[in-house]
């Protein structure tokens, strides 16, 4: 039976051999000092059941509401994975993990009055996590703190971007995964300031650091120092020698067999893949071999429809909803409509609720013509609400392809994990005194 570390099981049902797992709550030091009762979480109605792979249906419940593991998950992605993006997102799955673009805890402390902006969201966008970077504690505190209100579901720390803005200028992001320490010591305070479950994303390296054993420190310090039980693996490593981020999402080479060899040698902890999986069938290929949860991440944006309509059915195992693109569309125009200019200062304008929905037709017939007429489209004046949007630029795009139901599941690559577990690195063994060390240091 999959294992969920931090949530204990408070039910069971038969014949399906559902779980429900209830997480082990505990209270912030915000909470124990305010006065005022805490804000009321957001809530999101989701189906009660889900076939796991082995058979076995798993639901979380986070404060008092119940969400389907987190077997798929949509990757933070900065300028990608806004809130109008999870919007579509989560109207076409209702049970996929969404993540927030990165925030720096910095952006968080010193936006105190404009924080809905940078932390809501609707509802509907449950489950989701907040990601957030920094390499000062007190501010990541005070982040943690602000964001309590807001109701995310699990707070991460990246310790996995290598943009030089992010791990040269600012020294965060994966430049972080060189000093585990004080990754311990923020995942412990970040701990201490929320009530909900804390995760770490990280490469399987930095640079010349990037043997198994190196990982292993990492994993096992940060896991000692703190009581982060989740890690979400980007299965490559980083280097920090000048190249694009998108050169470090394609030139070092996939390790899956690093990530493979953390779940026999930390059988206590949570892991997520992320890296190279580009389809549902290639998730299901990596849940077939074990792992415990699958992170995609621009698929699910460039490939929005043929990515997320998949989800629920083929992943969680939720009978087909008949939803169509013409269906999203229709409800995103509500979104939309409802938020144009609430920023102030024209913003969010209808450029920026669009750019979500340019993965929505790929490589369907239209598609081409459609963006085309979508980028005309924005510079008309008489352009002014989504739904008018809508009208202008959607002749080019067939009925056929607006009103069909989702198509059958791509084929993804059959190799992607073949042999993975002939791969494996010989298991990762801690010297003693470093046990005494480190769990001496979390006690004190």
């Amino acid at each position: 039976m999959m294992k969920f570390p931090g949530y204990s099981l408070i039910s069971s049902f038969t014949p399906f051999h559902c779980i429900i797992l209830k997480k082990q709550r505990r209270l912030s030091a915000l909470d124990l000092s305010s006065n005022n009762p805490t804000k009321s979480r957001r809530t999101l109605s989701v189906c009660a059941t889900k076939q796991q792979l082995h058979n076995i249906n798993t639901q979380i419940e986070m404060g008092g509401q119940q969400y389907r593991p987190p077997l798929f998950s949509v990757a933070p992605m900065m300028e990608w994975t806004d809130t109008h993006y999870r919007t579509v997102a989560r109207i076409i799955s209702k049970h996929a993990w969404l993540y927030t673009e990165m925030l720096a805890a910095e952006t968080i402390v010193y936006q105190q009055e404009n924080l809905d902006r940078f932390l809501a969201f609707p509802s509907e966008q449950h489950p989701i996590v907040l990601q957030i970077g920094g390499n000062n504690l007190d501010n990541i505190a005070k982040a943690t703190q602000l964001a309590n209100a807001y109701g995310y579901d699990e707070i991460n720390l990246n310790c996995g971007c290598p943009s030089a803005k992010v791990a040269g200028h600012g020294c965060f992001g994966v430049r972080l995964m060189l000093d585990p320490k004080f990754v311990g010591e923020a995942m412990s305070v970040i701990a201490a300031n929320t009530d909900v479950p804390v995760s770490v994303k990280c490469r399987i390296g930095v640079d010349d650091h990037d043997s198994y054993n190196e990982l292993c420190d990492f994993i096992y310090k940060v896991s000692s120092l703190s009581p982060t039980k989740h890690f979400v693996i980007h299965s490559r490593k980083a280097l920090l020698n000048g190249i694009s981020p998108a050169d470090n999402r394609r030139i070092p080479p996939l390790k899956y067999e690093y990530y493979y060899a953390l779940l026999r040698d930390f059988p206590d902890l949570r892991f997520t893949i992320n890296g190279g999986i580009d389809c549902v069938d290639e998730v299901n290929a990596a849940l077939r071999e074990g792992a415990h949860g699958v992170m995609v991440g621009r698929a699910a944006f460039n490939n929005l429809w043929s990515t997320l309509a998949h989800v629920d059915s083929a992943v969680y195992g939720v009978p087909n909803s008949g939803l169509t693109r013409r269906k999203v569309l229709e409800q995103y125009q509500v979104y939309g409509d409802a938020v144009l200019g609430t920023y102030g200062n024209n913003r969010p304008n209808i450029r920026e609720l669009i750019k979500p929905l340019f993965g929505l037709f790929y490589c369907e017939p239209g598609n081409n013509l459609w963006k085309r007429k979508a980028d005309a489209a924005f510079l008309m004046k008489n352009i002014t609400t989504v739904k008018s949007f809508f009208e202008e630029t959607l002749v080019t795009i067939p009925d056929a392809v607006l009103d069909s139901p989702v198509a059958e599941l791509p084929s993804g690559r059959k190799d992607l994990f073949a042999n993975v577990r002939g791969l494996l690195p010989p298991p990762y063994e801690t010297r003693a005194e470093e046990v005494v060390l480190y769990a001496a240091q979390y006690q004190a």
